[in-house]
């Protein structure tokens, strides 16, 4: 019988159960407001991270209901590196009928699970992180995808619900000046509403509805298509002839076709061209992915270049990674000044035979 020197006995690395809080979506606004610059830089750290395969970002997985077909759950589980690791996962509803309530349309909740217990350890509201991680990717976005074209200086929206208040507030809080915005919405209240929004927020002189689509497009150097469309609705590539910067948010707005005379990047290949999005849509009518350019991460990289004489257009189809590293953020911050609500005995059954 061999004796193993007490140096060369593995040692398990000792384990506690973790707590378990719930942060709200107060609380997370309050960590978050006022903290653009912060946050587009974390962003890009983690647009790093998951370009060098640091991260785990498996297809999203959708929940449709046969007895409201306009209405989704939608699941994205991932896993974050790096020096401050986590997995989790984000569970985002969009019931748009809920707008006809007074309510608003999207409602989320993200997980954040141990590293190395995978004991889900916060759950935070995540419909505040959702729209602040889509905001500042599209303001990184913006950033990048014009150092080599000349800056913007008329911005349209293209729908003007939270999505789109939030992402004009992030360009202007990290420094974009519009001359001009416009907008246009289906609905005349969301419109004027947001018109409402844009001139008490006073950092452009002009705000103008928009009767049509093309008139916003042919009007705006920056798009920014923030809408709940299920199907391609822009068709007509002749409206951008001006080559403006389009951040295609909503993913589902533009045809086959204005893609197909556009420089193309995504955030993620694989994750885009999936679930009938427009860039979906292109690869099927293609049958190939040549008219795709690159991800953002291969701009900031210098592995990809930004064309001058072309419409650009930013397909994100959005990453589970993206909210994981933003809760991380909100939870340690929450954590750091005392004001986390933690549940007691939420984790019961702890011995294992009783």
């Amino acid at each position: 019988m061999t004796t193993l020197h007490p140096a060369h006995t593995h040692q398990p690395t000792p384990r506690t159960i973790p707590t378990f809080a719930v942060i709200s979506g107060a609380q997370v606004q309050n960590v978050l407001h006022g903290h653009a610059h912060h946050i587009v830089d974390l962003i890009e750290a983690t647009y790093r991270l998951h370009g060098t395969g640091e991260t785990i970002n498996p297809p999203s997985y959708f929940l449709h209901f046969p007895d409201r077909p306009t209405s989704r759950i939608i699941a994205l589980p991932a896993s974050l590196g790096g020096t401050t690791p986590v997995d989790g996962l984000k569970w985002i509803s969009s019931f748009p009928t809920n707008i006809e309530a007074g309510i608003p349309r999207a409602s989320a909740v993200l997980i954040l699970n141990n590293h190395d217990t995978g004991y889900p350890f916060a759950c935070l509201e995540s419909s505040i992180i959702s729209a602040t991680r889509t905001a500042a990717s599209a303001t990184l976005a913006a950033d990048h995808l014009t150092r080599t074209r000349p800056r913007p200086r008329t911005i349209g929206f293209f729908g003007t619900g939270l999505i789109a208040r939030y992402i004009h507030t992030f360009l202007t809080e990290t420094g974009w000046q519009f001359d001009q915005i416009g907008i246009h919405d289906l609905s005349p209240d969301s419109a004027a509403g947001f018109r409402l929004y844009a001139e008490q927020a006073g950092t452009t002189p002009w705000v103008t509805v928009h009767d049509t689509p093309e008139e916003l497009i042919r009007t705006s150097d920056l798009i920014v298509f923030a809408t709940i469309a299920g199907e391609p609705h822009v068709t007509n590539p002749t409206w951008f002839n001006h080559h403006p910067l389009v951040l295609h948010v909503s993913l589902r707005d533009l045809a086959p076709e204005i893609l197909l005379t556009s420089a193309n990047f995504v955030d993620d290949i694989d994750h885009c061209l999936t679930a009938n999005t427009s860039p979906h849509l292109a690869e099927q009518r293609t049958g190939t992915r040549d008219f795709l350019n690159g991800t953002l991460n291969d701009v900031m990289s210098g592995q990809a270049t930004v064309p001058t004489d072309r419409t650009v257009v930013f397909s994100p189809f959005g990453l589970g990674v993206l909210d994981l590293a933003l809760g991380k953020y909100v939870y340690d911050e929450v954590a750091r000044t005392g004001g986390l609500h933690v549940v007691d005995d939420f984790f019961h059954e702890l011995r294992r035979y009783g």
